[in-house]
């Protein structure tokens, strides 16, 4: 298990990407990346490996299923665990998260605790 793990921190919502690393850090995450939409999240991928990303489903240029996908497509990071975090809470939605690629689902509003938990148990099963 790494025991510094480089996060990316995927929303359209400043705020959001701001809670979520918040509560990351306040659980001793250090190595945290933010990107605004899937397209600056491939950008950052590109350049720079990590061990678990964190994406909402609704954004601009290239949602969040969008982004599942073409992470699977690639080799350098079809291995890389994806939690989603949305408001987005329907089976159908959930389906296609998993089929894309999603490890896990995560309904906002949330409680740190619960993202918490996610993050920890995935991590530690890599």
């Amino acid at each position: 298990m790494n025991l510094n793990p480089s996060i990316l921190i995927v929303d359209d919502s400043r705020m959001m990407r701001d809670i979520v690393t918040y509560a990351l850090e306040c659980a001793g995450y250090t190595t945290l990346t933010q990107a605004e939409d899937g397209i600056d999240a491939l950008e950052k991928i590109e350049a720079h490996p990590f061990d678990l990303i964190i994406t909402d489903i609704n954004m601009p240029r290239m949602d969040g299923i969008e982004l599942c996908k073409a992470l699977q497509k690639n080799e350098k990071s079809a291995s890389i665990p994806i939690v989603v975090l949305t408001t987005e809470s329907s089976d159908e939605m959930k389906s296609k998260g998993k089929e894309s690629g999603a490890w896990a689902w995560i309904i906002k509003p949330f409680l740190p605790d619960d993202l918490l938990h996610v993050v920890t148990t995935i991590l530690g099963h890599r």
